[in-house]
């Protein structure tokens, strides 16, 4: 990696730092809150590209398990790791990967609409596909119920994918993709 780019991915693994600063919106019937980080984790992937997501949200959980507060309502640590919220996180750097492969494949014919779709198929979709049957496994109870019960965070989580896309798309220039497509 060049030194720019793990600059960005340095400064993007921040960034989800500070947006788990926004405290977590507890729900209740599901262990899983809802927070602002997942903004973060499509904004990489859109902004980055493949590679340098991936690293900075692998970066990111690094911070987590050795126990820096950075999750949503200053969790952190190795119990974070392992308990109902970990294929959620687990899944934040294969989500920037796969979002970041995406946008570099149609970089040159970029639309907002193309970036909003790609950004609800891997950051919330795939997201949820990961991350629900984990904690039902972690929580004892059935995928087909925690998948039901993450349905909750859809709303939220598509307009987050709007939200990452129409910034991403602002930055189009100064994006580190557009100096590879050059």
């Amino acid at each position: 990696m060049k030194t720019k780019e793990i600059v960005f991915a340095a400064l993007f693994a921040a960034f989800m730092a500070v947006l788990g600063m926004i405290p977590p919106i507890p729900l209740g019937f599901i262990p899983v809150p809802v927070t602002a980080q997942t903004l973060g984790v499509m904004l990489a992937g859109c902004f980055l590209g493949k590679r340098t997501a991936a690293v900075s949200l692998i970066l990111f959980i690094i911070l987590v398990a050795l126990g820096l507060p950075i999750l949503s309502g200053g969790r952190g640590g190795m119990a974070v790791l392992i308990g109902p919220s970990s294929g959620y996180i687990f899944s934040w750097p294969i989500a920037a990967f796969l979002i970041g492969y995406t946008v570099e494949k149609i970089w040159p014919k970029l639309r907002l609409w193309k970036l909003v779709t790609i950004n609800i198929l891997f950051g919330v979709l795939l997201v949820s596909l990961i991350g629900a049957p984990v904690m039902a496994l972690v929580t004892h109870t059935s995928i087909w119920a925690a998948l039901i019960s993450s349905a909750v965070y859809l709303p939220g989580d598509i307009m987050k994918a709007i939200i990452a896309a129409a910034v991403a798309f602002q930055l189009k220039t100064i994006s580190p993709i557009e100096e590879k497509a050059q």
